[in-house]
């Protein structure tokens, strides 16, 4: 552990965030003296983000806990070409109209985990299309352009796998970094920011910040990147056989939310209690030495915990109450996932792959061969079974201990 002297640099040390920084010297001295304005970017390309971000978000919760400025930077320009970082191939164009009603969307989960207003650590929202939208071309090109080597762009990761595979990159695609760089110096200029934050793939994009700023005019800028956000068994944070564990209600029920939590393998416990709550350090250490059966109580806490958060307090008791219900009770909770198959019912596969429960209909044919499936508690034997209902009846599908639904008429 390093003897940081900032509030800031010990408490994301301490839970995990820190994976580079720029000058962390520098960085832990300004912080322990001033008001640090720091930033994330997000993009606005869905109504809602999903867990894959819920690391940066919490970073600026522990930004503004440690007293400092949150600034939420919304990618209304930037989600007009899209980050080539990690994508092999272009990202399909959105409307205004759209890109708007996404930033609405995503602004709310943001309102619960920060607290907004005109004071000195208030968290403030702003929309690089403000200001993107407002170059012209070439002004941009003799005012930025001229601090990029083409020499050193291609040098970048987001550059070299899409040429590697062989896979078009765009004109457009090409000056994202130029654009993002550009972010942190108009942040700088006109709102302060000393700090820009983000995952370990944005590395080179702050950087291209820092260094733009430095030479623009001899601003010190600094950069902090979290570690990439893995599972234990090695999978992607946030990505499941039913696709991405969005943040908003509207893409993703809460019930489903707690449930993901809930089914945290056993060695990540407490190294999520750390990044997505704001449970103390010492009680967190206890939870994770959790043995046995007693190690699903910690995941519990780490379930209702970080609900309350992103979805609210209600959510997090209605989606636990579901499921003390569903599994200790043997009965089927309010808030379990529902699928209607009408009058002519559908067969077992579909349901289950429509249900997200499986990726496709072979692996539901796996599950029913497993012993896997049941339906109202018998197991099912044959893929081929026609699941029908009668109207005002419900039946319960199971998919192994944790993965209920309620099958409608």
């Amino acid at each position: 552990m390093t003897n940081y002297k900032s509030d800031l640099l010990r408490v994301l040390e301490e839970r995990g965030y820190i994976h580079q920084m720029t000058d962390a010297v520098g960085l832990d001295e300004l912080a322990s003296k001033q008001i640090v304005p720091g930033y994330i970017g997000f993009d606005a390309t869905a109504p809602s983000l999903h867990i894959g971000s819920l690391v940066q978000i919490m970073m600026l919760r522990r930004l503004q806990q440690a007293g400092h400025k949150p600034i939420v930077l919304m990618g209304g320009g930037t989600t007009r070409i899209g980050d080539p970082t990690g994508r092999d191939e272009s990202r399909k164009m959105l409307t205004d109209t759209v890109i708007d009603e996404n930033i609405a969307s995503i602004r709310t989960v943001f309102e619960r985990l920060l607290t907004f207003g005109d004071g000195p650590t208030d968290a403030v929202m702003v929309n690089n299309q403000d200001w993107l939208g407002q170059l012209g071309y070439i002004e941009m090109l003799q005012k930025v352009g001229t601090h990029f080597t083409v020499n050193r762009m291609l040098t970048f990761d987001s550059v070299k796998l899409r040429l590697d595979r062989e896979q078009p990159m765009t004109f457009l695609e090409f000056n994202y970094m130029i654009l993002q760089g550009y972010d942190y110096r108009y942040l700088s200029e006109e709102m302060g920011a000393r700090l820009q934050m983000g995952g370990s793939d944005q590395w080179g994009n702050i950087i291209n910040g820092v260094e733009l700023g430095r030479r623009m005019d001899s601003t010190e800028l600094f950069g902090l990147t979290t570690p990439l956000l893995t599972t234990a068994d090695g999978g992607k944070m946030g990505k499941t056989a039913a696709g991405a564990v969005w943040l908003n209600e509207a893409q993703l029920p809460a019930y489903d939310f707690w449930q993901y939590w809930r089914n945290t393998d056993d060695r990540d416990v407490g190294r999520f209690l750390r990044l997505f709550t704001d449970l103390p350090l010492d009680e967190i250490s206890r939870l994770e030495q959790l043995e046995g059966s007693a190690i699903n109580d910690a995941k519990i806490v780490l379930a209702n915990e970080v609900t309350k958060l992103v979805r609210g307090e209600e959510a997090a008791r209605s989606a636990e109450a579901t499921a003390a219900q569903t599994f200790a009770g043997g009965g089927a909770g309010e808030d379990l996932p529902t699928l209607s198959v009408g009058a002519e019912g559908m067969r077992i596969g579909a349901v289950l792959t429509e249900l997200g429960f499986t990726a496709s209909n072979k692996e539901a044919k796996r599950k029913i061969a497993e012993g896997a499936v049941r339906l109202n508690g018998e197991p099912v034997e044959d893929a081929g079974t026609l699941v029908q209902v009668e109207a005002n009846a419900e039946i319960k599908l199971s998919l192994g201990k944790k993965k209920h639904a309620i099958i409608l008429f």
